[in-house]
């Protein structure tokens, strides 16, 4: 009988130790979700320099849909603006300039 009952303690043990291991994937995804909603929630919130054309522009909704739209064009993998080179940030405010919301069909709210 005490060997049954150590074995219960044991198993009882052993369960209540996988239960945090077992729900650890869910817990980090959630935590990579709020990080990436974050991560977008800044990027809406940014104003770029346009140093050719000497202005700014304030990354939104329009301003993603048409930088979209201009990588399709191109033909190219989708990257994040902040991360691409300073000539094809030229490129695409040069594009933009000449492509306004209304010429791009979008939404306008």
């Amino acid at each position: 009988m005490r060997t049954l009952t150590r074995f219960c303690s044991v198993g009882l043990l052993g369960a209540t130790l996988m239960i945090p291991v077992a729900l650890m994937p869910s817990a980090l995804r959630a935590q990579d979700d709020r990080r990436e909603s974050e991560r977008r929630e800044q990027q809406n919130n940014r104003r770029y320099h346009d140093a050719k054309h000497n202005d700014d522009h304030e990354w939104n909704g329009h301003e993603n849909q048409a930088y979209r739209m201009w990588v399709q064009e191109r033909h190219r993998k989708y990257e994040d603006f902040d991360k691409l080179k300073d000539r094809d940030r030229e490129s695409y405010w040069d594009w933009r300039h000449n492509h306004s919301d209304a010429v791009l069909k979008l939404d306008i709210r």
